[in-house]
């Protein structure tokens, strides 16, 4: 993505002190000059990601099946499961080789391996929440350099998209079961390398991945045995619609529809402003500036800051919380501000969302 960055004239810097961050540098203004954005999220089964720059006001969609792992492309060796369809590891005891690994080794901890069971325990085998990679923890752990340091992993394959009708304000984050994979991932000099096969399967799939300096991750599907492209390149995108996998205290993972997260892995940050009456929130909104920007409160170690913040769901119904709105910095330095207008169709139809946005300069 090419921004076109645009400096205040040093004649009138005394001016841009005051919109300037606070390694002083010269707040730039992004080619995108702001619009009202209807995320194509896909309906009430919330059947794609999506990934948007506020930059360049574009957006690319993909299923959220297309992937399963996600292989950091960074200098440490990581692997990501696929939040969005409920996917979850857990380490096999005692196995050394993938193809004498048989289902019935496994029967106990398939009932382990498992997501939104309200099973607190069940949390070690999601990814950190948080998103706060490379220093996060991992279901799978970091890849050793020693091939046989790392483990055989039995990995649920999570849930395929629901296929059927949804009641009108409800959604349906998940469908039929996805099975089950064992999975081995070691190192091949500066790429991974997958070893991968069902459960009951004698012999198995390998394949390599490379890392992709230019993207966060490269991603891969052992459904399709496919390399796929999911993320634009890391400073191409700034924030994500999708399903996603959450925690709650006490109860473990859970899972949720609506949910935003932010590209902190590529450098964004975020911050939630909370209105109070008499103002309201749009008219906040609409007169805040970038002087008015708290560099101390963005975010920029968990890609939940927005999350399900933004609408309040519940028993009595459900609704866009009129009362926040978002200060987001970009990969590449913009700021915008982002407030949500929308959570449902005119119908009432649930995965319709709408958001506006304006960049602060």
């Amino acid at each position: 993505m090419k921004k076109i960055l645009i400096y205040l004239l040093i004649g009138v810097s005394f001016i841009s002190q005051s919109c300037i961050n606070d390694n002083e540098d010269p707040v730039a203004i992004p080619k995108s000059d702001g619009s009202v954005v209807n995320p194509t999220v896909g309906g009430a089964t919330q059947p794609n990601q999506v990934w948007f720059d506020l930059g360049t006001d574009t957006e690319i969609v993909t299923r959220r099946t297309d992937w399963d792992l996600g292989f950091y492309s960074g200098t440490e060796f990581k692997v990501i499961l696929n939040p969005s369809i409920m996917m979850a590891a857990g380490k096999i005891a005692n196995a050394t080789n993938i193809d004498l690994v048989k289902e019935s080794d496994v029967t106990a901890l398939m009932n382990q391996v498992q997501v939104a069971n309200f099973n607190p325990a069940n949390t070690i085998y999601i990814d950190d929440v948080t998103g706060n990679f490379p220093k996060g923890y991992t279901a799978i752990e970091d890849i050793k350099a020693n091939e046989s340091d790392n483990p055989i992993y039995l990995v649920n394959m999570g849930k395929e998209i629901f296929n059927g009708s949804v009641p009108a304000g409800s959604v349906t984050t998940g469908g039929d079961s996805r099975g089950w994979k064992k999975v081995q991932i070691v190192r091949q000099g500066d790429a991974y390398k997958v070893k991968f096969a069902d459960l009951n399967a004698t012999s198995h799939n390998e394949v390599i991945i490379n890392k992709t300096p230019a993207y966060n991750y490269s991603f891969y599907s052992m459904k399709n045995k496919l390399a796929v492209s999911v993320q634009p390149e890391k400073k191409n995108w700034d924030l994500c619609f999708s399903v996603f996998v959450n925690t709650i205290a006490g109860a473990g993972s859970y899972i949720y529809a609506d949910f935003l997260t932010i590209n902190n892995v590529g450098g964004a940050g975020a911050y939630e402003v909370k209105v109070t009456a008499p103002a309201t929130g749009a008219e906040v909104f609409k007169n805040f500036k970038v002087t008015d920007i708290d560099q101390s409160k963005f975010i920029y170690n968990d890609q939940r800051v927005i999350g399900g913040n933004w609408r309040e769901v519940g028993p009595s119904g459900y609704q866009v919380k009129g009362d926040v709105f978002y200060i987001i910095k970009d990969p590449e330095g913009y700021y915008f501000k982002l407030r949500f207008t929308r959570l449902t169709s005119e119908s009432g139809e649930r995965g319709f969302p709408q958001f506006e946005y304006k960049p602060l300069f």
